[in-house]
């Protein structure tokens, strides 16, 4: 995290120089970021529920949500400065074609792992589903330590357990396990699709992190928004080749004839679940940006928490001792994970403090320091 004065922002995985933010400008950096993920997630959950439980069954279609919505992100883009890069920033060119290589390949495996969380959603029940989805952690921890030098602490560790058996416990507190009208063929490939949309999802937020530090190489809020816009490109384009190819195409006309809540609600459902993703991936990439893979992961396994209480106000789910335990579980793993950054805090603070009296003590006039 930065400190008081210098641009540089110490996380668990280095310190990566950001703009010269203050510290309490980090937090609100990180705090919007929490915001966008956590709404984006909950939001972009309840439309995709409420499109299949009102007679939605377009598998492509759900993936293709899930980036579509790309465009609305220029608005950003062109109305918001980017957050420079400290002077000191050594910086190196790196060839387009690599960036351009880099955006297919992320593009390509966003759209397979969005295609593999649709079949999930289609033939699952929701406790099965969000029992797998928890396990993205668990994948992330493994994977964050190989390629992104990840350092736990008990801290953490705690808040990684804790989050997943929230997520678990939710999980098995639903009673609509067996999913009506699913072959249990059906029901063993959407468990096996869904458990390796977690690992993909947790191998694409290391991946992206890695390619902030080792390939892009520039931090700006703009490289972050171009990454998102550039796969969600490419990833959209897939999806669609897949929804064309797949012949589901010729099927949406009768999804919004036959739709529960009439072919405007159709529409509006798709629209606004494409909205909700891309704010939710705006979130994710943020704070793989200015934290970890590893802490944007924990945010989205907090949110899985937190959708309760989102369906209790719009479907009128049932809130009962299982599911208000299981979310203060997740709040306490949120924050102790929010603590152990606290305490980097103060820790790179103390360093900075004694390096700077070490340099003041070695000469005869004491140097004059940036205010």
């Amino acid at each position: 995290m930065p400190d008081n004065e210098d641009s540089v922002a110490v996380t668990q995985s280095g310190v990566l120089p950001l703009a010269k933010l203050k510290r309490w400008q980090w937090w609100v950096l990180v705090a919007f970021n929490i915001f966008f993920l956590i709404i984006g997630q909950i939001v972009a959950v309840l439309l995709g529920r409420f499109y299949y439980d009102q007679g939605g069954n377009s598998k492509w279609m759900a993936t293709l949500v899930q980036t579509i919505g790309f465009p609305i992100l220029f608005i950003p883009y062109f109305l918001f400065p980017s957050i420079t890069t400290s002077s000191s920033t050594p910086t190196t060119s790196v060839s387009p074609r690599v960036i351009f290589l880099l955006y297919v390949v992320l593009g390509a495996l966003i759209a397979g792992d969005n295609m593999l969380y649709s079949v999930g959603l289609l033939y699952l029940s929701a406790s099965t589903y969000s029992l797998i989805c928890a396990t993205q952690l668990a994948f992330n921890a493994v994977f964050s330590f190989f390629l992104n030098s990840q350092k736990f602490t008990a801290l953490i560790f705690n808040s990684v357990v804790v989050l997943s058996l929230s997520a678990s416990l939710l999980a098995v507190n639903d009673n609509s396990d067996e999913p009506s009208g699913v072959s249990k063929k059906n029901y063993a490939f959407g468990f096996v699709a869904t458990l390796g949309a977690s690992a993909l999802y947790a191998f694409l937020l290391s991946i992206m992190q890695l390619s902030f530090q080792k390939v892009i190489k520039k931090e700006t809020f703009s490289v972050v928004l171009e990454l998102q816009i550039y796969t969600s490109f490419f990833a959209t384009c897939v999806s669609t080749i897949g929804l064309f190819a797949s012949g589901e195409w010729r099927t949406l006309g009768g999804e919004m004839d036959s739709f529960g809540k009439g072919g405007m609600a159709y529409v509006m459902t798709l629209v606004w679940t494409a909205v909700a993703w891309q704010v939710c991936s705006v979130g994710v990439v943020g704070l793989i940006f200015v934290v970890s893979s590893l802490f944007s992961n924990v945010i989205s396994t907090l949110s899985l928490a937190l959708t309760p209480l989102a369906a209790l106000v719009v479907f009128h789910d049932k809130m009962n001792g299982v599911k208000l335990i299981a979310m203060l579980m997740a709040l306490w793993g949120f924050c102790t994970y929010i603590y152990q950054n606290y305490l980097d805090d103060l820790k790179a603070k103390r360093e900075q403090t004694d390096a700077t009296g070490a340099v003041l003590s070695e000469g005869s006039t004491p140097l004059l320091l940036e205010a």
